[in-house]
């Protein structure tokens, strides 16, 4: 599992101001050790598409943030995904925990249906995305935030199982 210290350390690195979302317990820790960041404000939404309406006025007032949401939420999002940071081309990063990843049955198959759906609607959507499961992954992260500014559109890390 990669570590939530890292991820917080990168995180650091891209100067960021905000973080918005919902935390669930694979990102825990991550939300956990952001909060005692004074750089860095966490504001909690109570569903995930919100996350990108504010993450977008966030991006229009300035400052640059990142949004950490489950693939459940994620899914839930569609409109406010197509509607805010696709439209207003708004280069954010939104980290997924891709929840289910590792729940397969004897014949390989996912247990939980939301995992069946992430990949192929990050695709459909024209979303980059790279997962991150573990520390050896972290470089991702600088990936997909130089995606962002080289296209003005987000772009995704999955978060695989729960950080550290």
């Amino acid at each position: 599992m990669a570590s939530a210290q890292n991820i917080v350390d990168e995180l650091k690195k891209q100067e960021i101001t905000h973080v918005v979302g919902v935390p669930d317990n694979g990102s825990a820790r991550i939300y956990e050790l952001l909060r005692s960041e004074p750089e860095i404000e966490v504001i909690t939404v109570t569903r995930e598409g919100e996350a990108f309406a504010i993450a977008s006025g966030l991006y229009v007032g300035g400052k640059k943030s990142v949004i950490i949401i489950q693939n459940t939420g994620f899914l839930e999002s569609g409109d406010a995904i197509r509607g805010t940071v696709i439209n207003m081309r708004v280069p954010v990063v939104v980290f997924i925990g891709y929840r289910g990843y590792h729940n397969r049955d004897a014949d390989g198959q996912w247990v939980d249906s939301v995992a069946t759906f992430l990949e192929p609607t990050l695709k459909a959507w024209n979303l980059p995305y790279e997962m991150l499961e573990t520390d050896a992954d972290i470089p991702c992260i600088q990936r997909a935030f130089d995606t962002t500014v080289s296209t003005s559109l987000p772009a995704a890390v999955l978060l695989i199982g729960h950080a550290t």
